[in-house]
């Protein structure tokens, strides 16, 4: 099996430290991070996702055009970081490695501009400006 996910959630797992949505949006992100962290594969995906799953009844954001609008700022930041070959359909490497230097880049500020208008913005600076050791997704 593969996780599907959208462009702006792979910067959004970088900070990820249990909380969310709602209880039930935060179960289920954490079965989504332990699939990864055992080295379940990604896949990237347009529009919502695993991670959406939850969210995707009562009109949550999800669908919006302006969510589809950070993950075209993600990705085209990303692949600085990932490689040129990202792009909707392409397996996503997500080891250690790969973590690392995605962490390294978003501290640095380098691939957040899909993270600007964003309102878990201020709460991911502080995780990273604590070195990320908070967060739980590290790499499969």
């Amino acid at each position: 099996m593969s996780v599907r996910l959208r462009a702006h959630h792979l910067l959004c797992l970088l900070t990820y430290v249990g909380k969310g949505y709602t209880p039930a949006f935060v179960a289920h992100y954490e079965r989504v991070v332990a699939r990864l962290n055992a080295g379940e594969e990604a896949v990237l995906v347009e529009g919502p996702d695993e991670i959406c799953a939850p969210m995707l009844e009562g009109g949550h954001h999800c669908l919006k055009p302006r969510i589809a609008a950070r993950d075209g700022e993600a990705i085209e930041a990303l692949r600085s970081v990932l490689g040129p070959e990202l792009r909707p359909g392409a397996r996503v490497p997500l080891g250690r490695e790969q973590v690392s230097a995605m962490r390294a880049a978003f501290a640095a500020g380098t691939i957040r501009d899909a993270c600007a208008r964003c309102q878990w913005s201020e709460l991911c600076t502080g995780v990273a400006a604590e070195g990320f050791a908070a967060a739980r997704f590290i790499g499969g």
